[in-house]
């Protein structure tokens, strides 16, 4: 079933109008990966798009692969392998996340495929992309990133480079840009008739989310020296700061108008805002600020900070953020039964998935050969 986010229906005024799934009768089959391709498929599934999960005999499903039909495939065996055939035949899109050359030694590649199905959109999901001297090698978000300049930018002053957990690479870089290239690919088919094959790596990915950074580098408004500029913790009013319970703030008062409101919540002189663009205050500038801060919990500097303009917020963990009522009243977060939390889309989400016997068998009743094939 889709659930449509109650936020959007109350905007658009939809409440006595049935809802579709945007991507209701998308049909997918995933070569279950790693990483990003699981959560791109998982997007297109919680969108409505149906998915039809292949993996390994015998292999743990690893995470992010819910609301999809999975199925177990020996691709070594010749009659698998012609009955997985027959399901890319009635599919919209294919996506895989193997090493270049892998789906071509199983016969699956685009060539064996496309003249099958001439309107297949072929997604390939890697790290560095299906070309170039690393193409074969293996590697990990905190490696693509770190090729990318990313890493780099994400080091304080005289630190090390801190990665984000997985999500700059693997899913900023790397799913988004699967889901974003499948959906581009598929409305292009609608004017052209003809898919394509899509390369899509982490590192291009990852480099295409630096292109302010480039641009404010080529510019002059950003040094190669990290900790330095605006938005890399150089700037005082741009920074994470420890309170009096050891917890602590994330500070973006970027702006002269917040920055004012900034400085009164937090107690200090107006007068601090003068000059405070010229990169020789920030070190007196944080030392003001960071006192400040310590005079009070977490908890206090958000109750003070919440109803105001002072872009001052709490650093949550992961156990703390549903509880805060902005998470609330989105409803970006429901219980999962095991005493934590799944994240859902705001535009809203599905939350079941077919059987994937049952997935082909409405492949069959919309008429694909391929589909009686597999379900007879």
């Amino acid at each position: 079933m889709f659930n449509p986010s109650s936020r959007r229906i109350r905007l658009q005024g939809l409440e006595t109008m049935k809802y579709q799934a945007p991507l209701e009768g998308l049909r997918v089959v995933e070569f279950l990966g790693l990483g990003p391709a699981p959560f791109g498929c998982m997007m297109l599934a919680d969108l409505g798009a149906e998915v039809l999960t292949l993996r390994r005999p015998g292999s743990e499903l690893p995470a992010l692969v819910r609301n999809r039909s999975t199925l177990e495939v020996d691709l070594k065996d010749a009659d698998t392998l012609r009955l997985v055939r027959e399901m890319i035949e009635a599919a919209d899109v294919l996506v895989e996340g193997f090493r270049p050359g892998v789906m071509e030694r199983l016969g699956l590649g685009p060539a064996d495929l496309s003249a099958a199905n001439e309107r297949l959109v072929y997604a390939r999901m890697t790290g560095w992309g299906q070309s170039g001297p690393l193409a074969s090698t293996a590697g990990h978000d905190i490696n693509y990133i770190a090729l990318s300049g990313a890493l780099h930018s994400a080091t304080r002053q005289g630190g090390t480079p801190m990665p984000p957990a997985n999500l700059l690479g693997d899913f900023g870089g790397g799913a988004l840009y699967l889901v974003t290239a499948i959906l581009s690919a598929v409305y292009e088919r609608d004017r052209t008739g003809r898919g394509t094959v899509l390369d899509i790596g982490i590192l291009d990915g990852t480099t295409y989310l630096t292109s302010m950074l480039h641009e404010y580098r080529s510019t002059g408004r950003w040094s190669d020296e990290p900790g330095t500029n605006r938005l890399d913790t150089g700037a005082p009013y741009y920074d994470v700061y420890p309170c009096a319970d050891g917890k602590f703030v994330a500070i973006g008062a970027l702006e002269d108008p917040f920055f004012a409101v900034l400085l009164e919540v937090l107690g200090l002189e107006a007068e601090l805002a003068d000059g405070r663009h010229d990169p020789a205050s920030w070190p007196s500038l944080r030392e003001r600020i960071a006192a400040a801060v310590l005079t009070r919990t977490r908890d206090e500097w958000a109750e003070l900070a919440g109803p105001t303009d002072a872009c001052l917020t709490p650093v949550l963990g992961l156990a703390e953020a549903p509880d805060h009522p902005q998470v609330r009243d989105r409803d970006i977060l429901a219980a999962d039964g095991r005493g934590g939390w799944t994240p859902r889309l705001p535009i809203g989400y599905r939350d079941d998935a077919t059987s994937a016997h049952d997935l082909l068998r409405s492949w069959v009743a919309a008429g694909d050969r391929a589909g009686r094939s597999v379900t007879s």
